[in-house]
């Protein structure tokens, strides 16, 4: 919502910035990231996660959420996370980070994530349709697919937000363009911030943009508001302990030898610059 909040509200234009939102897979973003094409990527796991196998100078510098949006539904006659046992899971990837993520939850719950279950990936959009069909007993879903599952007699297992202490809707870029380009960075931040403000202040215009630009009802807007309005960020940034929760997720992805260290893969400097200056000078939505 932000970032369609920032263009309606004429926040990005101010600050100079004529913004194109274009919808491509995480992956296909990093590829134009590093060719080019784009100027930042919301990615921002899968950014670092390049920066770490190949050591591409990808940088996060602005985190939406403090919390991981991403939940656990199961088959109604599973009634517990030990039922899981021997069960399949559909994941965005067997190596995806909210695999290794349920991988701590099931851990958790006296479930061996290695030899109890077995997780598999059907294909973007599939995991809904393959849990009410059965093919699979559970499988990790966004918000809008969570809200259908239950509404269908599917039951919540996990919230990983409240298993593990990993950033959400984190906003990537290169350095050379942090570098090359630091006022249009800082800009596009200034206008981001100001966005978060908003959203965070103003229940009415923030559901009124989701249902606008997701395409959803007035109801569910405001039931997607109500319960996720918490996991968001106070100011685009996440502390140093949250820093290192996501850096030994994506050394599991990538097994390397050793985590990232913080000052490779997050640079918050400029988003704290922005907050500065806008509350110096006063600012409020």
């Amino acid at each position: 919502m932000l970032y369609p909040m920032a263009q309606e509200q004429r926040y990005l234009e101010q600050e100079g910035i004529d913004l194109k939102i274009v919808l491509v897979a995480p992956a296909v973003s990093i590829q134009a990231l590093t060719a080019k094409s784009v100027h930042f990527t919301l990615a921002g796991t899968s950014a670092l996660i390049a920066r770490s196998r190949s050591n591409v100078p990808f940088k996060v510098i602005f985190a939406a959420n403090r919390q991981v949006l991403q939940w656990v539904l199961t088959r109604p006659e599973i009634t517990s996370a030990s039922q899981l046992k021997n069960k399949r899971i559909a994941t965005p990837g067997v190596a995806s980070s909210s695999s290794f993520m349920l991988k701590t939850a099931l851990a958790k719950n006296g479930v061996n994530p290695d030899r109890d279950v077995v997780f598999l990936d059907p294909g973007a959009g599939n995991h809904l349709p393959a849990l009410l069909a059965g093919t699979v007993d559970a499988a990790i879903l966004g918000a809008e697919q969570r809200y259908a599952a239950v509404a269908a007699g599917m039951l919540e297992q996990f919230f990983l937000g409240r298993e593990v202490k990993n950033t959400w809707g984190t906003l990537a870029t290169s350095e050379r363009i942090i570098q090359e380009n630091p006022r249009q960075v800082a800009a596009v931040l200034k206008a981001t911030l100001k966005a978060l403000r908003l959203l965070r202040q103003s229940r009415d215009m923030a559901t009124r943009t989701m249902q606008k630009f997701a395409r959803v009802d007035a109801a569910l807007s405001e039931r997607v508001y109500d319960d996720l309005i918490s996991t968001f960020t106070l100011d685009g940034t996440v502390d140093e302990e949250t820093q290192r929760s996501d850096l030994a997720v994506i050394r599991d992805i990538t097994q390397a030898a050793e985590p990232m260290a913080a000052t490779q893969a997050y640079d918050f400097s400029i988003v704290r610059a922005a907050n500065r200056q806008l509350n110096d000078a006063g600012w409020r939505p």
